[in-house]
């Protein structure tokens, strides 16, 4: 094993999972609401012990009064601030009909209002932050001090990772989690990833390999680079893209409240003309107003309100979890709308890690020469292909020289000077078969049968999807490069899925060749390909099918991707070896880069709408029943307390379904 030799520090196991967000329990008792909910119910409790008792009425009284401070006082202040912004909350109509239950004798009830609707917040804010919970232990992955060395002297300083700055190395002993995104320089090790990629298996990281804060080392010692600071971490970014996404509303949600200030100024005053009606022509005022407060309470549309967000949070959770980062509640619920879906090829549908096949120099050029010179613009580039030659040139052990006035040419390629001489690798007019290493000067050498039909297998494949990218000096050919890309195992699948989901042709967008199109297209399946697209083609076409009415997904990685995930209905980035401007332009982000997420997730969105509408269902059916009983029947208020807070209750949990492993894999 190389590397540096340490011993070995206390550390973490490495086969450590993501932590477990806390329980129920610990959830409940951190937040107000629920401890809140709790004082009150035992003063309620004390109430009627003392009621049953038979000890004197101010006693219980007492304890009745108590309950209705603990467990009213907030969303009664909720409800006065949102009057003072000329909004009528629900929580304001609750705190008066326990109030008038209280005025007219009916404390006990009005308690018992007190209490299921304040357990019922509770509830509410445990769903909201048990799956915030769920995603948010990923802070808890980074660690908080890494160990950095000096390059020249070797020195080491132990160092909050905030203090981190690119460039920096660290010391990274065995067992102990990695505290920075970055490259390893020095050492070999195997790394567990499971908790932000989602891999189950440690991977191997050797010198040049991207390593990722939060993971865990495994059995060797490595010394990294730092990449990013702590900020732009990818734990960071996908904190940072949960605590947006919880904080934004759907647009059905919206709607939902928009109705609910409406509809609860409608409750007040049909409330007045139940109570007022009556007693008009003669009914005794009591019972008049005991009708009109059991009205309001039945009336008010706190199920409704809360049939939408708890099932999307559910599902934004649970993608989460799954390696899915939904930006937005609204983003959520758009991906059920899709129905038509176009993927990109390079990185997306295929695994964007090609190999450089074969260099054919032109003239008196040498092949190591024409892949240095391609190599010395490439190595800024953050394409696939790009790196490929990179990485094809630091196989060979060539010497790359640095590149001045380096420039990405989105969708051809990209270009720079390098010791004077302007060198452009762009994308070759057309696409070539892969030369046969045998045929080539050279390459006689006895190779194992295995070694050959390897080589055979690969050349066959080669002569179908080869990338040929060519390299010019000062404008002439010195060269070209054919590269291939390997089909994701998942890829056909994932069409397929997409294509039954949507009942629509899948679309290829790619910048490539026409041949290596057409061949991931017959691959997985896809029969509308459209090939050689600048970024702006993509957008042009994405645009074209909104136009005829169409709700696109589109699935990229990279630069040239950007504007069409932008001007899609939903933009969907592969997040492990996607640009930063992908990142941040897509709507959300599959963080493990597993192609069969993009059927997943449109399922799960699509199940998330389908509890949406079945609790809106349930809670209109309650208040259509318990009005109708309380007008034409004698509703006792104990009953349409428990009837009421009982249907809010409902949707919250239903909508938690979608936080269980099995929502995510269901179709």
């Amino acid at each position: 094993m190389s590397g540096p030799s340490v011993a070995v520090a206390d550390a973490e196991p490495a086969g450590r999972v993501l932590p477990r967000p806390p329980s129920v329990l610990r959830t409940g008792l951190r937040l107000p609401e629920v401890r809140w909910a709790g004082l009150a119910l035992a003063l309620f409790l004390l109430g009627g012990a003392l009621q049953l008792a038979g000890a004197p009425a101010w006693t219980w009284w007492a304890a009745y009064l108590a309950c209705y401070a603990a467990g009213g006082w907030e969303p009664g202040w909720a409800g006065l601030q949102a009057l003072r912004e000329k909004v009528f909350d629900v929580d304001l109509l609750m705190v008066l009909a326990a109030i008038a239950a209280a005025a007219i004798g009916q404390v006990l009830d009005g308690a018992l209002l007190i209490v299921i609707f304040a357990t019922s917040g509770a509830v509410e804010a445990v769903i909201t932050q048990r799956t915030a919970d769920s995603v948010t232990s990923l802070l808890h992955l980074t660690p908080e001090r890494a160990t950095r060395t000096d390059p020249d002297t070797g020195a080491e300083t132990v160092v909050d990772v905030a203090d981190l700055a690119v460039g920096d190395v660290v010391l990274v002993r065995p067992g102990e989690r990695i505290g920075a995104d970055g490259t390893v320089a020095d050492g070999v090790s195997e790394v567990d990833q499971q908790a932000v990629t989602g891999e189950s298996v440690p991977v191997v990281r050797r010198p040049g390999d991207e390593v990722l804060s939060g993971t865990v080392n495994g059995t060797g010692a490595l010394r990294v680079r730092v990449d990013r600071v702590a900020a732009d971490s990818v734990i960071a970014r996908v904190v940072a893209l949960v605590e947006h996404a919880s904080a934004t509303k759907a647009q059905t949600q919206l709607f939902v409240e928009r109705v609910e200030q409406r509809y609860s100024l409608g409750v007040v005053v049909v409330t007045l003309l139940v109570l007022a009606v009556p007693v008009l022509l003669g009914a005794a005022f009591d019972e008049a107003l005991l009708r009109a407060i059991t009205f309001m309470i039945v009336a008010s549309p706190c199920a409704v309100v809360l049939s939408t967000m708890p099932p999307l949070l559910a599902a934004l959770a649970n993608a989460g979890r799954h390696g899915v980062l939904v930006k937005s509640a609204t983003v959520m619920e758009t991906l059920g709308r899709t129905d038509l879906v176009a993927f990109d090829k390079t990185g997306t549908l295929t695994t964007g890690t090609p190999e450089v096949a074969a260099v054919v120099p032109a003239g008196a050029r040498r092949e190591d020469e024409v892949l240095a010179l391609a190599a010395a613009v490439e190595q800024y580039s953050e394409h696939p292909l790009g790196r490929a030659v990179a990485r094809a040139a630091a196989a060979r052990g060539l010497r790359v020289r640095e590149a001045a006035d380096f420039r990405a040419l989105p969708g051809r390629g990209v270009s720079g000077l390098v010791d004077g001489v302007a060198v452009t690798v762009e994308r070759a007019e057309r696409s070539a078969p892969v030369p046969s290493p045998r045929a080539e000067a050279g390459r006689a050498e006895r190779v194992e049968t295995a070694e050959r039909v390897e080589t055979t297998d690969r050349e066959e494949t080669a002569d179908r999807v080869g990338t040929v990218v060519a390299v010019h000096a000062d404008g002439t050919l010195v060269g070209t490069l054919t590269l291939l890309d390997r089909l994701r195992p998942a890829s056909p699948r994932a069409v397929r899925e997409v294509a039954a989901l949507t009942s629509a042709p899948v679309h290829l967008l790619t910048g490539d060749d026409e041949a290596p199109a057409r061949h991931v297209a017959e691959r997985t399946g896809i029969t509308a390909v459209h090939a050689r697209l600048l970024p702006h083609d993509k957008a042009r076409l994405v645009a074209d099918l909104q136009a005829v009415g169409r709700r696109v997904l589109l699935v990229g990685d990279g630069v040239n991707d950007a504007p069409a995930l932008a001007g899609a209905d939903t933009g969907l980035a592969m997040g492990r070896h996607g640009s930063d401007l992908a990142l941040d332009t897509a709507d959300a982000v599959i963080v493990r880069d597993e192609i069969e997420a993009v059927p997943r997730l449109i399922a799960l969105s699509r199940r998330a709408h389908r509890l949406v509408v079945a609790n809106l269902v349930i809670a209109a059916t309650f208040i259509t029943v318990l009005v109708t009983w309380d007008l034409t029947g004698n509703l006792p208020l104990p009953l349409a307390v428990a009837g009421h807070e009982g249907s809010t209750v409902v949707v919250a949990l239903n909508g938690l379904r979608l936080l269980r492993a099995g929502a995510w894999t269901r179709r």
